[in-house]
C-alpha cells in the first residue's frame, strides 16, 4: 500500500523531535498502529469460507464483511488527519487504537453475521485515525535523515503485513478458529496503547490551516453507503425492487450534493482542484481502478481456492503468498525506477501487466492445476500491482506543492479504498448474477422437479457455497448420483461466473493503463510548476 506517501510537512505544525532512544520507541508504537489495520485487510479474505459456513452467511453478507470495514475507512480517511492536527495527534491515535482494538474484540465475540458486519465498521473507523495519525506523529518526532529512515521502516511494515496476511489468516483460521484473526489484534493493541501513552509526545498543527467539513463527510459517506447497499443487495432483492431503486436515487442525490458542497467550501475535505491536474487526476483514478480489481478478485479467489479447489484455510493462504510476495519484492524496485525515469511508463506497463494476470485467470476451471494455471496468474497480477503502486504515489506527490503532499496522498489512499469497496460490491453483483444464471441452466437439465430446482436455486443463490448447499437443499431420497451432479453443476457455475467478473476486472485495468499512457507525465527533475500545482482552495 502507498502509506508512505502520506508524508508532507504542514506549515505551522508543532515539531517535537526527541533526543535519545525514546524516539525509536515512538516508531515501534507507530508500526503497531499501521501493521494491524493493513494486516486486517487481507487476513479476513482467507477466513471468508469458514465464516460463511459457521455463521450461515450469504454472498451479500460476505461482501459486507469486507465493505463495512473498507467503506468506513474510505469515508473518514481524509477527516482523520484533520482531526489529529486539530485535537492532538497522540490523542487521536490513542482514540483510534482503542476503537480498533475494541472493534477487533467485538468482531471475535460476534455470534451472528450482522453483529460481525457492524463491528467490522467499528474497526474501519478506528483504522482511519491510525494511519494518518501515525505518520503525522513520526513527522513531528523525527527530523532530517532520521525522518526518512523512520518513515521507510514504517512503510516497510505495511508491505510485510500485505505479504504475510493470507498466511497468518490461514494459520489462525485452521488451527485456532476464525475468531482468532480478530482476537490476535487485542494484545497487540493493548501493548501499543501502553507504549503510546508512555513514549509518544503530543503534537498538533498550530496553524489550523485546514478545517473540518461535516457536510462533506455526511453526504459523501451516506452517498457511498447507499450506492454500495444497492449494488450488493440488488441480486438478492431484485434490481427493480423499490428499495434498490430508491437507494440508487438517494446515492445520486447525496453524491451530487457532496460534489457541490466540496466545490463551494473554503477548506473542503476533498479538494476538487486536484482533478484539474491531469497527472494527479489520472493517478487518483488509476488507484481506484487497481484496487477495484485487487479487492474484488482476491475476494473471489479466496472462495475459489477453498470452496472449489478444496484447500484448507492455511493451504489457501500459502497459495496466495506468491501474489503478495511479488508486491513485497518488486515494489521497492519500482519506486527506484520511478524516481529515475518517471511514473508514466511504469504505471502504463504495471496496469497492463495486471490486466494480463487477470486474463490468465480466465483459464481457471474446477480442477485446474495450481502450478500451471493458478500460480502464473497470481504472480503476474502481483508483479503488475508492484510496478503500479509506488510510481502511482510518486505521480501524485510530483503533481502538488510539498505543502499539499499530505492531503494529496490521503486523497489517493481514499481513492484506493473507494475502488476496493466498488470492486467487492460490483464484481460481487456480476459474479452472483452470473452464477444464478449458469446454475439455473445446469439444473434445468437434471430432471429434478421444479419445486426442488427452485429451492436449490434459492438456497445456493443466497449463499454461493459451491459445495455443500445443494446437498442440504435436495429433498430426502434424492439419489447420490443426482446430488453429485448438482454439486458439480454448482462448482462449474461458480467458475463460469468468476470468469465474468474477471472480464470486468480486465476491462477496468486496461482502461487504467490507457489513462496512464495518455495523461500521466514525468515528475522527474521538476516540481509541479505553473498550471500543474493545485490552488490552495477550491471556492
Amino acid at each position: 500500500m502507498s502509506t508512505a506517501s502520506l508524508n508532507g510537512s504542514t506549515p505551522g505544525a508543532q515539531t517535537t523531535a526527541r533526543g535519545g532512544r525514546s524516539r525509536w520507541w515512538v516508531l515501534v508504537a507507530m508500526v503497531f498502529g499501521l501493521f494491524m489495520p493493513m494486516l486486517d485487510n487481507l487476513v479476513v479474505n482467507v477466513a471468508l469460507p469458514t465464516i460463511q459456513r459457521r455463521l450461515g452467511a450469504g454472498i451479500s453478507e460476505l461482501q459486507w464483511i469486507i465493505d463495512a470495514y473498507t467503506l468506513t475507512f474510505a469515508a473518514f480517511m481524509l477527516t482523520g488527519g484533520t482531526l489529529a492536527d486539530h485535537y492532538g495527534r497522540k490523542r487521536l491515535f490513542l482514540v483510534g487504537l482503542s476503537i480498533f482494538t475494541l472493534g477487533s474484540l467485538t468482531c471475535g465475540l460476534s455470534s451472528g453475521i450482522h453483529e460481525l458486519i457492524a463491528f467490522r465498521a467499528l474497526q474501519g473507523l478506528g483504522a482511519t485515525m491510525l494511519l494518518p495519525g501515525s505518520l503525522s506523529i513520526l513527522t513531528a518526532t523525527f527530523a532530517g535523515r532520521e525522518r526518512g529512515a523512520a518513515i521507510g521502516i514504517w512503510s516497510a511494515s505495511s508491505g510485510l503485513a500485505v505479504a504475510i496476511g493470507p498466511l497468518v489468516g490461514g494459520f489462525l483460521v485452521q488451527h485456532v478458529g476464525w475468531q482468532a484473526i480478530f482476537f490476535v489484534n487485542v494484545p497487540i493493541g493493548v501493548l501499543a496503547l501502553a507504549l503510546t501513552v508512555v513514549v509518544v509526545p503530543e503534537s498538533r498543527d498550530t496553524s489550523r490551516s485546514r478545517r473540518l467539513d461535516p457536510p462533506g463527510v455526511l453526504t459523501g459517506t451516506l452517498g457511498l453507503l447507499a450506492l454500495v447497499y444497492a449494488t450488493i443487495e440488488g441480486n438478492t432483492r431484485g434490481w427493480t425492487n423499490g428499495s434498490i431503486l430508491g437507494a440508487f436515487a438517494l446515492a445520486a442525490v447525496l453524491l451530487g450534493a457532496f460534489v457541490w458542497i466540496e466545490a463551494h467550501r473554503a477548506s473542503p475535505m476533498l479538494p476538487l482542484g486536484f482533478f484539474r491536474v491531469p497527472t494527479l487526476a489520472a493517478a487518483i483514478g488509476v488507484a481506484a481502478a487497481v484496487f477495484f480489481a485487487l479487492f474484488g478478485v482476491t475476494f473471489f479467489f479466496s472462495l475459489y481456492l477453498q470452496d472449489i479447489q478444496g484447500y484448507s484455510p492455511i493451504g489457501a493462504g500459502v497459495r496466495l503468498l506468491p501474489f503478495t510476495a511479488m508486491i513485497l519484492l518488486l515494489a521497492p524496485l519500482a519506486g527506484r525506477l520511478s524516481d529515475r525515469f518517471g511514473s508514466r511508463w511504469l504505471m502504463t506497463g504495471g496496469t497492463g501487466l495486471l490486466a494480463i494476470g487477470l486474463a490468465l485467470g480466465l483459464r481457471l476451471q474446477v480442477g485446474s492445476s495450481y502450478s500451471s494455471v493458478i500460480l502464473p496468474s497470481l504472480m503476474v497480477m502481483g508483479a503488475g500491482m508492484a510496478l503500479t503502486m509506488s510510481p502511482m504515489t510518486a505521480a501524485v506527490l510530483g503533481s502538488v506543492d510539498p505543502s499539499r503532499a499530505g492531503v494529496a496522498s490521503a486523497t489517493e489512499m481514499t481513492s484506493q479504498q473507494v475502488g476496493g469497496v466498488a470492486g467487492v460490491a460490483l464484481l460481487g453483483a456480476v459474479v452472483t448474477g452470473a452464477f444464478r444464471q449458469e446454475f439455473a441452466a445446469h439444473l434445468a437439465t437434471t430432471g429434478l422437479p421444479h419445486s426442488v430446482v427452485s429451492a436449490i436455486l434459492a438456497r445456493t443463490g443466497a449463499s454461493a457455497v459451491a459445495g455443500a448447499t445443494p446437498v442440504h437443499a435436495a429433498p430426502p431420497g434424492t439419489s447420490v448420483a443426482v446430488i453429485a451432479g448438482v454439486v458439480a453443476a454448482a462448482r462449474g457455475s461458480f467458475v463460469q461466473a468468476l470468469h465474468r467478473g474477471l472480464f470486468v476486472a480486465v476491462g477496468i485495468t486496461l482502461l487504467a493503463s490507457l489513462v496512464s499512457l495518455i495523461f500521466v507525465r514525468s515528475h522527474v527533475g521538476r516540481g509541479p510548476g505553473p498550471g500543474q500545482d493545485v490552488p490552495p482552495h477550491d471556492a
